[in-house]
């Protein structure tokens, strides 16, 4: 009797088990997931870059036969940075165009800072500075496309400042530049009136400066 109840009892439980099986078989299987989320940034600095400046022998030179001369160098700037930049000049001394004994006067605009048609004054010997170029504003600069020749000063398309030892901007840009970056012409002019300017070597030292804005 004991062993009939025990061979049913097996039974039953494999019978269990089986349809467990079965049951777990026929259950639909879920997908399980998690999910993770990542942020990548990159920072682009902002840069600005000038090229050098070629030195300059204005030409041609002054004396009894010549007048005027004038001279020309130029900057290349680049940048990335969004609001553009400004490319100042100024001269390291006053008057810029100087030697150990004498000096050109600093150019004497009308109306003082306001860039003008080139005029010297019977009597006086000056040196100043026009610009041209793509970020150069040809309202202030005018539209020139050179700097002349030594006899075209006043006839160029260019209006002319004197040189300050503080900054001066002759270009600006309120956007990035292209690859190439952007060049820029200075243009250096000096003439007697009716004078002889005492001979001798003269020099200004002119500086450059590209600053972001």
């Amino acid at each position: 009797m004991k062993i009939k109840i025990l061979k049913k009892s097996i039974l039953l439980v494999c019978s269990l088990a089986l349809l467990t099986q079965v049951y777990l078989w026929a259950q639909p299987t879920f997908a399980i997931e998690d999910d993770d989320e990542v942020i990548v940034t990159l920072n682009v600095e902002t840069g600005i870059t000038i090229s050098d400046g070629a030195d300059v022998t204005m030409s041609p030179s002054l004396g009894i036969t010549s007048d005027t001369s004038i001279g020309e160098t130029s900057w290349i700037v680049k940048t990335n940075n969004v609001s553009g930049y400004n490319l100042d000049v100024k001269a390291s001394t006053a008057p810029a165009l100087a030697n150990a004994t004498d000096s050109f006067a600093d150019y004497t605009e009308a109306v003082l800072g306001t860039p003008e048609t080139w005029s010297v004054g019977s009597g006086d010997y000056e040196f100043g500075f026009s610009a041209y170029g793509d970020d150069v504003a040809d309202g202030t600069w005018g539209a020139g496309v050179d700097c002349g020749t030594h006899t075209t000063i006043s006839t160029n398309n260019l209006n002319y400042l004197g040189f300050k030892t503080t900054d001066k901007t002759i270009a600006t840009r309120s956007s990035v530049t292209p690859n190439v970056g952007v060049e820029t012409n200075i243009c250096f002019a000096a003439e007697q009136k009716d004078v002889y300017a005492p001979s001798g070597t003269y020099t200004a030292t002119i500086t450059a400066t590209a600053l972001t804005l």
